[in-house]
């Protein structure tokens, strides 16, 4: 679904570029619930920018289906954004209109393709909990309902991806778990690709896969789920393992990503020295040549 090689983002001024991401690697299989993790500044929402069509990438390769995002026409972009992606932001206000009620609120986006079905619209406030409460205004509605009135806004026109940046951020424990638990549901019984930016590490355990960004590159930390999430014997009864792997990113041309704590940890700076022993390849600090000094 997913395919970021490369991927460089510079944001430049009269004086200032700033580089928000570097070369980064992504791959993301259709279908797949994932979430992105990172501190402030580490690139993660100009990732999710890039892929909700709302900014543009500077240089490298980034496509989503069968767009490519970096060759993509405004009017393409026009029907990427209505057809592929639906967004969810952590601000409310940016996800809703004050003055419509829950219901008129998820039908706005149809409206603006010209046809609106209220039925599906119903079903969509349904699935997300908010049966008795789709025809109130939001200053009727709590937070995290306002918040879910946003996950089916974002589903109205029937995108084959949902990108969300800190759904979680702005409530509390329990209606994050129920969001998440709504995002599970969507996941499983639509097929919908669903990417969630966070930088809350409880959620690594509720989604198929955590990846983790540093400096705009995507991290080795490669963290592995539940393997039984969605085991109904297991699940909330102890019966999970958590499994948790460390992988290297190989981009197309065999260059590895190699985390800067790992090399300083080993004092490599500038070459390494490389071994293959037919089934691991072993990084080590060079030694020293005679003569030479360190």
């Amino acid at each position: 679904m997913i395919e970021c090689e490369g991927l460089v983002k510079i944001y430049k001024t009269d004086d200032l570029e700033v580089v928000a991401l570097q070369g980064l690697n992504l791959s993301v299989k259709d279908g797949e619930l994932m979430a992105i993790i990172g501190n402030s500044g580490s690139g993660k929402s100009t990732l999710l920018n890039i892929l909700g069509g709302l900014d543009h990438p500077s240089a490298g390769s980034v496509h989503v289906g069968p767009w490519d995002l970096l060759k993509i026409t405004e009017e393409q972009l026009v029907k990427y954004k209505r057809e592929t992606v639906g967004f969810i932001w952590q601000n409310n206000a940016r996800n809703l209109l004050p003055y419509l009620s829950a219901l008129e609120n998820v039908e706005m986006p149809m409206m603006l393709r010209g046809k609106v079905d209220r039925a599906y619209s119903r079903q969509l406030l349904e699935w997300v909990g908010l049966k008795e409460r789709m025809n109130n205004k939001l200053h009727q509605l709590s937070g995290g309902e306002q918040q879910r009135v946003a996950i089916a806004i974002s589903l109205s026109n029937r995108p084959q991806m949902l990108l969300a940046d800190e759904p979680t951020g702005s409530v509390d424990s329990r209606t994050s778990d129920m969001i998440m638990d709504i995002f599970r549901t969507l996941n499983r019984e639509l097929g919908l690709t669903i990417v969630i930016v966070t930088h809350d590490l409880s959620l690594a355990g509720k989604v198929d896969r955590v990846v983790a960004i540093r400096d705009g590159l995507t991290s080795t930390e490669f963290l592995r789920r539940n393997t039984h999430l969605d085991d109904a014997e297991g699940f909330g009864k102890g019966g999970l393992q958590e499994v948790h792997e460390a992988y290297a990113v190989v981009d197309r041309a065999g260059r590895l990503q190699v985390p800067k704590e790992y090399l300083s940890a080993l004092g490599i700076a500038g070459k390494a020295s490389m071994e293959f022993d037919g089934e691991r390849i072993i990084i080590t600090k060079p030694k020293l040549l005679e003569g030479e000094q360190k």
